[in-house]
This record gives C-alpha cells, structure tokens and sequence, in this order.
C-alpha cells in the first residue's frame, strides 16, 4: 500500500508543474488526487484501520477538490457530485 501512495504523491507533484495550463476541471481532479493521496498518508502515519482509510481519502478528495482554484480567473472549481465540476467565484 505504501508503494502506491508514493505513487499517487509523486504523481500529483509531477503534475503540478503544468498548472499554469489546466483548466478548472483538471484542477479540481488534482485537487482531489492530491487529498486522497494526502489523506492517505495521514491515515497510513496513524495507523488506521481499513475503515477509516477510505474515509481519509474521501474527505482528502473532497477538501482537495473544493481547493482547486484556478489562478488565472480567480474562480474556483466545485464538484456537483455527480462526477461533473463547475466554476463560481471563490
């Protein structure tokens, strides 16, 4: 499991370095990448069990998404829940 929460960190670090090209969408769905990843690892450092890993990484994905902001506009880029995103102002 740790193997592939490296995975998904360094991936994530990689593709922040094309932000300044991403439209709202991809930011949102880096966004939630690199929450899950990040509520991963955090559930990995306590030592959670099963449970309580996924419910890391969702809430990681969630926070991540809702975070995505698109520099260039100043909106931010929310998810509808329905596996579509939208822009609004921040």
């Amino acid at each position: 499991m740790k193997t592939w929460i490296i995975g998904i960190v360094g991936a994530a670090a990689l593709a922040l370095a094309a932000c300044d090209t991403m439209t709202p969408e991809q930011e949102a769905a880096l966004g939630a990448a690199a929450g899950a990843g990040a509520g991963l690892l955090l559930a990995d450092a306590f030592d959670a069990n099963s449970n309580w890993t996924v419910v890391a990484a969702l809430s990681g994905a969630a926070a991540g998404t809702l975070v995505a902001r698109n520099s260039a506009s100043g909106n931010c880029a929310y998810a509808r829940g329905d596996g579509t995103y939208y822009s609004a102002p921040c």
